[in-house]
């Protein structure tokens, strides 16, 4: 089960079918960001797909030279599109592939538009989410609730991804869901009900195992979400933010123009590949010994092209010095601005008292630490509120509870009211009350015996010693012990045997820390294959603004909404411009619920 292959696959067959000669690719904003995260530009220019557009765009000139590939998600302004498209054909031949399940009516109101008979083909290919990793996929959604209940339209985009993932992957699954979540209930039965529906396009061979799907809930662990990371991949999202595979390195000090804006993939970067995984510290000494090697390949500057077999040479060599030039300096430039931010942050002794948080039980060394941390000029008011909310979360019904003064020390640091307000809604959101499972408490007599051990020899790393509650979950549920009472079924069937083919969703997002974790159970458990999936993919920035912030709108954001926000609901949004923090300092986030067209507006928090 790959979901990188499974859409790549898609966009091979569609440039194949559409046969020789030169081609434009017609997308919309979704498909864009779907295309991009699978192949580069220079690769599907090998497949003489010479021109890129959006089918949006209004500017688009008339090439009848050009063949028209278009790949589209099956919304009704998409479809509006396409019609007038077809009443004025700006292209030869239209092949039409839609990323999910399109209806017979909106067909057939193309092939009314279609009087010029310029249509050769309309299929769904159903590439309908973002494949980040081969095991992880994102459906890039923010704010898929309304307090603890769907927001209508969310639910239906997450459904549709998620029956399209099934499809790519040719599963038809048995469900389970969280049941202290009423939102995980939801979306199962939806994706029951499609999949009862469409009964036809889920007829795939059977195997010895059903395959499951698994729906859980965010607010399970809150935890995971606000830690600092440490390995490459997940450090990168937390302390730059990795969207689409790009990352913004805009407002890194002295930074070039050509490194403004980076690009981190596994599919075209060897380096990259290799160390996503890695610790921070195995990242720098393979860093170095990347430098080393660029340096040995490099050409000398007084190296004379003397013959013809020179000048060949250096032309045949030059591509890849030119790649591994350039795969040098961003890596370089990436890991250099995460070791500034990691000591200006003075994060190792902050990530070191989080991770006693989030793994121990000593509630007076933990207090002791955090006050002591909140008194450390150098620790950001984010990270000190960010501290107290762990606090909060673990020791949310301890008999020696000391959060109020905790949040005086906040007070008495200067950290401002919206960060301090997070710390209540943190508990709001992902708090005991709502917590279907103990984060923080061994389980059984096993668990209790590792975390003596582990308090006796230490660990090997005690920046990574958290492992998220997902572990525990796949794990139970890999040896066939996940509790029913806990995880019920959808439905009467259950499974006899241990599963093999698991799919996970995570409604209100997953994060690199559980793929990682994925990754390994993956790698290390024998004919069982797992794919993750969430409505985002998290870091701490992003799960304040997606779970947290709904439950305090819009008293957290810096600017001024352009409508009053409905309680949970991020239809309210901030002009970048009218913000009225300095940009430098500003995060944005788009909230990608504008109208095709439109001028794009941004949520704004400054955190």
């Amino acid at each position: 089960m790959n979901v990188v292959f499974a859409v790549k696959q898609y966009i091979s067959k569609m440039i194949e079918d559409s046969g020789p000669g030169m081609k434009v690719l017609l997308m919309d904003k979704e498909t864009t960001g779907i295309v991009s995260m699978v192949y580069t530009q220079s690769e599907i220019l090998q497949k003489e797909v010479y021109l890129f557009e959006r089918i949006d765009s209004q500017n688009r000139e008339i090439m009848k030279h050009l063949k028209a590939i278009c790949f589209l998600r099956p919304t009704k302004e998409n479809v509006d599109y396409l019609i007038q498209e077809l009443r004025r054909p700006k292209y030869s031949i239209y092949f039409i592939y839609f990323s999910n399940v399109i209806s017979k009516s909106d067909v057939k109101s193309l092939a009314e538009a279609d009087e010029q008979e310029v249509v050769a083909e309309v299929q769904e290919f159903y590439g309908d989410y973002i494949a980040v990793n081969p095991h992880l996929f994102s459906l890039n959604i923010l704010g898929c609730c309304q307090g603890r209940n769907w927001d209508p339209v969310q639910l239906s985009r997450t459904t549709q991804g998620l029956t399209a993932l099934l499809l790519s992957l040719k599963k038809c699954p048995m469900i389970r869901y969280q049941l202290s979540s009423e939102a995980a209930k939801r979306l199962a039965e939806c994706v029951k009900q499609v999949i009862t529906k469409e009964y036809e396009l889920f007829e795939f061979r059977r195997t010895e195992v059903p395959p499951l799907l698994l729906i859980l809930d965010r607010c399970d662990d809150a935890i995971t979400p606000l830690l600092n990371q440490w390995t490459y991949q997940a450090m990168v999202h937390e302390l730059l933010g990795i969207n689409n595979n790009r990352i913004d390195l805009s407002r890194v000090p002295g930074i070039s123009k050509d490194l403004r804006e980076v690009v981190l993939s596994a599919e075209n970067d060897e380096f990259y590949a290799n160390n996503m995984y890695l610790n921070f510290a195995e990242i720098g000494s393979n860093i170095k010994n990347l430098m080393e090697d660029f340096q040995k390949k490099k050409p000398k500057e007084q190296q004379k092209l003397e013959s013809i077999a020179d000048m060949k040479a250096f032309v045949e060599n030059y591509p890849q010095f030119k790649k591994m030039s350039g795969t040098v300096s961003k890596h370089v430039t990436v890991v250099g601005e995460l070791s500034r931010l990691v000591s200006e942050r003075n994060l190792l002794e902050v990530s070191e008292v989080e991770q006693e948080l989030a793994c121990q039980n000593d509630h007076s060394s933990a207090l002791q630490n955090v006050k002591r941390l909140l008194q450390n000029p150098r620790v950001t008011e984010f990270d000190a509120a960010r501290l107290v909310m762990l606090y909060a979360l673990h020791y949310e019904r301890h008999s020696s509870n000391s959060l109020p003064g905790l949040m005086m020390d906040l007070r008495n640091k200067g950290v401002s009211e919206k960060y301090r307000k997070l710390v209540s809604a943190v508990i709001e959101y992902g708090g005991k009350r709502v917590r279907g499972s103990d984060l923080f408490s061994p389980k059984d007599a096993v668990a209790i015996t590792k975390q003596f051990l582990k308090g006796l020899k230490g660990v090997e790393n005690v920046y990574t010693q958290h492992q998220p509650f997902l572990h525990e979950t796949l794990d139970h549920l890999i040896k066939g012990k996940l509790k029913e009472n806990l995880y019920p079924y959808l439905g009467p069937s259950t499974l006899r045997d241990r599963p093999q083919d698991i799919i996970v969703f995570i409604i209100g997002g997953a994060t690199y820390e559980e793929a990682l974790t994925v990754y390994n159970l993956n790698r290390t458990t024998p004919g069982v294959r797992i794919v993750l999936g969430g409505t985002t993919v998290h870091n701490t920035r992003r799960q304040l603004l997606v779970s947290l912030l709904p439950e305090m709108m819009p008293e957290c954001c810096s600017g001024f909404w352009t409508a009053q926000p409905k309680q949970g609901n991020l239809s309210g949004y901030i002009k970048l411009n009218g913000a009225t923090s300095p940009l430098a300092s500003l995060q944005a986030f788009s909230t990608d619920q504008r109208g095709v067209g439109e001028e794009p507006w941004v949520l704004c928090l400054l955190l």
